[in-house]
């Protein structure tokens, strides 16, 4: 079967973009997206101007993202039984309401570290549920444009990740912390009264708790039988983990490493995914294609030789380019992420499985507060350069061990065996 043209693709994204649904969980889910990102990069450089140690910013980077690996996969089975769209609208609400305290005590002149930490745990909670209900909504509304649909919201997250972390610098050198919260709030409540309207039908069950672990144990079942899917179990923890740890140390590279503003430094976040955004784009509109196995893992492969590069850089500016050359790396393996996992696996268990892919993604923190343990030993640097070699050398192993094994030929009848 011929691959669709690039104008087929387009069409496809038009046809797209004029869905109010559709437009509606993409765009909610971009601004929501940027305000997660402002406020991590916020927190961090919080936690650094008051600390002054990289493992204080790992912390509390680490605090927002790990709800993912302890409650990702229960958020996955809850949203095959409850309303998925209610479930998106909590987690919007909630952390306004936090930002709204937090916001509050920062004008006070009340705010701790710790204050900040709970928020972002508590808001990371909420976040765990993003992959199961709000990213799986976006391919159910997409329906046969499901591959455009992703490409997109993909790529606008890899510009969420460009502009927060922009406005989270910009905001935090301007109006402190006070501000970088108040902005969020107003944001995700916003959010939340636009996600009122969407239309969600959905075939629901009776949400019976007990029953969670059984359907989280039937979902691995399945995944073993996939190698494809167990690709991108592994690609993502290692890409997480020992890959994007280095978000956690963003602000000690930039503000002791390059002696650069907190401006800067939300330029040197933004670099990576504004080249995902780039490449994205790409993707979506059908110019960058590739076998989605090697696209997905070739990419996050790239991204950490581009880390290493980084690290070995000797000008900010220098690392600001390789950055964002990676980030062509991270949207190959972004996008193909979700679309492997709609794709192979069969729509009933199809939350579960994205619930697990996100108890992966809820790996990251741990490698921040690893990379945040190095630094403090040997500089920001030196740890982003043993996590991302660390990270190379098991995406090899992951390719290899799962490669796709060429079909067994069939059993021949003994006289033809012999060529008689």
């Amino acid at each position: 079967m011929d691959s669709p043209q690039p104008t087929e693709e387009r069409s496809a994204l038009r046809a797209l973009l004029r869905q109010p649904d559709f437009l509606r969980l993409w765009l909610v889910g971009a601004f929501a997206n940027a305000m997660r990102w402002l406020e991590m990069l916020a927190s961090g450089l919080f936690a650094f101007e008051i600390t002054g140690s990289a493992l204080a910013v790992a912390g509390v980077v680490a605090a927002r993202q790990l709800p993912q690996l302890f409650f990702g996969a229960f958020a996955g089975a809850v949203s095959e039984a409850v309303d998925r769209k209610l479930i998106v609208m909590l987690a919007l609400l909630v952390p306004a309401a936090i930002a709204t305290v937090l916001a509050t005590l920062a004008t006070t002149g009340h705010l701790e570290l710790w204050h900040v930490a709970l928020g972002n745990f508590v808001a990371g909670t909420m976040w765990s549920t993003e992959m199961s209900t709000r990213r799986r909504m976006v391919g159910e509304v997409a329906g046969l444009r499901i591959i455009q649909a992703i490409a997109l919201d993909s790529s606008t997250n890899a510009a969420t990740r460009m502009i927060g972390p922009l406005l989270g610098g910009i905001t935090f050198e301007w109006l402190g912390m006070k501000g970088a919260y108040t902005v969020t709030a107003l944001v995700q409540f916003a959010g939340a009264f636009a996600l009122a309207g969407l239309v969600h039908r959905q075939m629901t069950r009776r949400l019976a708790l007990a029953r969670i672990p059984a359907d989280i144990v039937e979902g691995l079942h399945f995944a073993r039988t996939k190698p494809v899917i167990l690709l991108v179990y592994g690609v993502t923890i290692v890409t997480n983990a020992f890959a994007f740890s280095y978000s956690g140390l963003v602000a000690p590279l930039g503000l002791a490493a390059f002696q650069v503003s907190p401006g800067l430094v939300g330029l040197l976040a933004a670099a990576e995914p504004t080249g995902a955004l780039l490449g994205g784009a790409l993707i979506a509109a059908g110019i960058m294609r590739m076998d989605r196995r090697l696209m997905f893992a070739g990419g996050a492969a790239m991204f950490m030789v581009m880390l290493l590069i980084a690290a070995l850089s000797p000008s900010y500016w220098l690392a600001l380019l390789v950055l964002f050359v990676g980030g062509f790396g991270t949207a190959g393996f972004g996008n193909m992420q979700t679309t492997l996992m709609l794709t192979e696996a069969p729509i009933e268990v199809r939350s579960r499985l994205m619930g697990i892919v996100t108890v992966c993604i809820g790996t990251g923190p741990l490698g921040v507060l690893a990379a945040g343990v190095l630094a403090r030993e040997m500089g920001p640097r030196g740890a982003i350069l043993v996590m991302a070699t660390l990270g190379l050398l098991a995406t090899l192993v992951l390719v290899l061990a799962l490669r796709p094994r060429p079909p067994r030929p069939p059993d021949l009848p003994p006289d033809l065996q012999t060529g008689a």
